[in-house]
């Protein structure tokens, strides 16, 4: 029985964790809309990388173009991007959850992570991982509790700012039934509007949906997770096992649009040797490509390529180039991206999980 229950997985999820950590550098920013993004230039262009709840009253959210953002709240604080403050915060809050009794952690990303845990009152280990977080880092966190790491995931939700919310099998459908089905982890605004064309809306819908007819939308592997993923269900098991990339990938949005067939294969070579940089960091083999291309004003088309198995940088760049020629030609280009997929060490933590998807 679920009342009975002692072996539980609680996701924590710090607080608009950017924003957060910026107003511990800047005190007299509290209260204040927050939004950091790019070089912290409206003018230039780039995106929302997180807002604090003050800017999100105004609708501004991640994503958004910078210039947009700041028309929506004109009297926001508007911040560059300090990727390494936040990689030492999120180093800080991981190590304390690590030293919490008893504790398994699986690290999503800079702000997230399952924590696998036998305990008979969840409620109050959550409420303990809040104040050690607090007192190790002055950063605040939601901490969703349940039998699967979907719910868990889910329930943060519920609980946010700074609060503990619990979703098991036995309130699944109850809290989230009636709910469309974009609220759950894993399903963006493509596959809702799928899963919309199939007839299928809510979460309670998608629980109670054919296998097969899935299946055969999706494909055998995914049609059938989508059907677990409306159910709440999954694994129940945090895995401490560190997390292998299975690729690297850089993107450059340019201020002005490239035009000229000589500057966007400069721009390409540029951006493949960042990213060779990072895999030769890993040292595995490239077995795949994909160059992003966004047109302006704001047309995006994403070409792929699998390549024979190599760590000859020259090779890399060659099979790069050839996807260039697959950029329509007299087109604009306002922002550029590569990824390169690496193969897996055998050793690597296995099963999906909605948040490694890559681009």
């Amino acid at each position: 029985m679920a009342g009975h229950r002692t072996s539980w997985v609680l996701h924590v999820d710090l607080d608009q964790f950017v924003a957060a950590v910026e107003v511990l550098r800047r005190p007299e920013l509290a209260g204040r809309p927050v939004i950091v993004g790019g070089r912290g230039d409206p003018s230039e262009r780039a995106v929302v990388s997180t807002a604090s709840y003050e800017a999100r009253e105004f609708g501004v959210g991640s994503g958004m173009p910078l210039r947009i953002a700041a028309r929506k709240a004109p009297d926001a604080v508007i911040l560059p991007v300090d990727a390494e403050a936040y990689g030492a915060a999120s180093a800080a809050v991981m190590a304390t959850l690590r030293v919490q009794p008893g504790a398994i952690v699986q690290v999503l990303g800079w702000d997230e992570a399952f924590v696998g845990v036998e305990t008979a009152d969840p409620e109050a280990y959550a409420r303990r991982i809040q104040q050690a977080v607090l007192d190790r880092t002055r950063l605040h966190c939601s901490v969703g509790i349940g039998d699967t790491l979907v719910r868990a995931k889910v329930a943060t939700g519920f609980g946010k700012p700074r609060g503990v919310f619990r979703l098991t099998a036995g309130n699944w459908l109850e809290v989230m039934g009636d709910r469309p089905t974009i609220e759950l982890w894993g399903v963006g605004t493509k596959i809702s509007r799928r899963l919309a064309g199939l007839g299928i809306a809510t979460v309670a819908e998608l629980a109670a949906a054919d296998p097969d007819a899935l299946a055969a939308e999706f494909g055998p592997r995914m049609g059938p997770w989508y059907a677990e993923l409306g159910r709440g269900d999954g694994t129940d098991v945090v895995d401490d096992t560190p997390w292998v990339a299975r690729g690297h990938s850089r993107e450059t949005t340019y201020q002005q649009d490239l035009t000229e067939p000589g500057q966007i294969e400069d721009a390409v070579r540029e951006l493949a040797a960042h990213v060779l940089d990072d895999v030769a960091a890993e040292g595995r083999p490239v077995i795949g490509l994909t160059l992003k291309v966004r047109y302006a004003p704001f047309i995006t088309k994403v070409f792929t390529k699998k390549i024979a198995s190599t760590t000859d940088r020259a090779v890399v760049v060659a099979r790069t180039l050839e996807l260039v020629g697959r950029i329509e030609p007299d087109r604009p280009i306002r922002l550029l991206g590569l990824r390169a997929e690496m193969t897996m060490p055998d050793d690597a933590r296995e099963g999906h999980s909605p948040t490694r998807s890559g681009w």
